[in-house]
């Protein structure tokens, strides 16, 4: 079932019904990128501390077995799909506060990226691991490089098999600054 979108403070998520909503029903107790009014804005970090700060995050990319083969054995006429993939996973971390509109630009101190092949799917397993110090997270930075390398995968092989599928995207682990460790279960 898909509940209604309200205004402030529960927009632009949906919620319960919206009698029964309220902002503390939300894991943060509030929506940090929206004013009191419902506006967007960039959050303001000027006083929070400077901290080191490390997200992962994973997705995969699945395939037909004779796509995982070309790919996984080095034969794509486009080149070295994993290799060209890892590249753009980092380039895409760097540019994520130009494509996430409220997203900070942050001074990245590194981007590394795993591009696992794994026969069971078939495809590609993708692990972005982003660093930093400085007064907010890299969580986006670490879920753009992951999906990036994904797009790039399917860019690369598209002409072999257009129905990849790129999905499970999600932050496996973020650490650092006021809010903590999570680890997801």
């Amino acid at each position: 079932m898909t509940w209604p979108l309200r205004p402030a403070p529960c927009w632009p998520i949906p919620c319960k019904p919206a009698e029964a909503c309220d902002v503390t029903d939300h894991p943060a107790g509030k929506l940090s990128h929206f004013d009191a009014e419902g506006q967007a804005h960039m959050v303001d970090v000027t006083d929070k501390a400077v901290t080191d700060r490390v997200a992962v995050a994973a997705c995969y990319i699945k395939m037909a077995q004779e796509t995982y083969d070309i790919i996984s054995e080095g034969r794509a006429k486009k080149g070295d799909v994993l290799g060209v993939a890892r590249l753009a996973g980092i380039m895409g971390a760097k540019r994520t506060s130009d494509l996430i509109p409220l997203c900070h630009p942050l001074p990245i101190t590194k981007v590394a990226l795993d591009m696992t092949p794994d026969a069971t799917l078939p495809g590609i397993r993708i692990t972005a691991t982003v660093k930093t110090t400085g007064q907010t997270g890299v969580e986006m930075e670490a879920l753009t490089a992951a999906s990036t390398a994904a797009l790039t995968v399917y860019d690369m092989a598209k002409a072999v098999d257009k129905a990849m599928e790129i999905g499970g995207l999600h932050v496996v682990l973020k650490d650092g600054g006021k809010s903590g460790r999570y680890e997801a279960s």
